[in-house]
């Protein structure tokens, strides 16, 4: 029987303006398949623009049903950028955090949490007059937040926020708005993002 996943987020993890199979889950399922695991395609609850109180309600909308092996969780980004404060953050990650172990089986070893990249160094923040130095500090203060909590659920939490500094500004990184990362960028997110997964997939995948 396939390993069942399941990926939580916003536009980061529905993959705006890339193909299906360009999107990270995706690309990770794939990667996790090549490595002999057997993964279903991803179960992906995800929508442009969502913040933690819209992906609550969309999981409310969507109602999955659990037990899944691997649960994903990426968000905030939409937070930050319309302008909220970590401390109304915390909450709302924490709560999506433990709907995701809930979903994983109350299995926190089986929970994956990204963090938030950086667009301030995309295009898009240079061409609407963002201030890339007040981005990266804000979502630093976020970044830090979630894998305080993730610490604290014992939950895996993996840095995609370095590659997306060094190589977010890179024409080949970045989809047609100059905002949204390629699929290009997401492969290097699952590159990151792998490891951790088929180590938390192992163990399960020989019961």
């Amino acid at each position: 029987m396939a390993l069942r996943y399941l990926a939580l987020g916003d536009s980061y993890t529905i993959g705006e303006a890339v193909d299906q199979a360009g999107r990270w889950p995706e690309q990770l399922a794939t990667a996790l398949q090549e490595a002999t695991l057997v993964v279903g395609a991803p179960q992906i609850i995800a929508t442009t623009g969502w913040t933690t109180d819209e992906l609550d309600a969309g999981i409310d909308a969507v109602g999955p049903q659990g037990p899944f092996d691997l649960v994903s969780l990426l968000i905030g980004v939409n937070d930050q950028y319309r302008g909220r404060s970590v401390e109304e953050y915390r909450p709302g990650f924490t709560a999506l955090l433990e709907r995701a172990i809930a979903f994983a089986g109350k299995r926190p070893q089986r929970v994956l949490v990204l963090s938030i990249p950086d667009w301030g160094v995309t295009p898009f923040a240079r061409d609407n007059g963002r201030d890339p130095a007040r981005i990266a500090s804000e979502l630093d203060a976020y970044n830090a937040a979630a894998q305080a909590i993730c610490a604290e659920h014992a939950v895996a939490f993996v840095d995609i926020t370095a590659v997306s500094r060094a190589r977010g500004a890179e024409p080949a990184m970045l989809a047609a708005d100059g905002l949204h990362p390629s699929a290009a960028m997401y492969t290097e997110w699952t590159r990151l993002a792998f490891p951790v997964a088929r180590t938390l997939l192992d163990d399960e995948a020989t019961r």
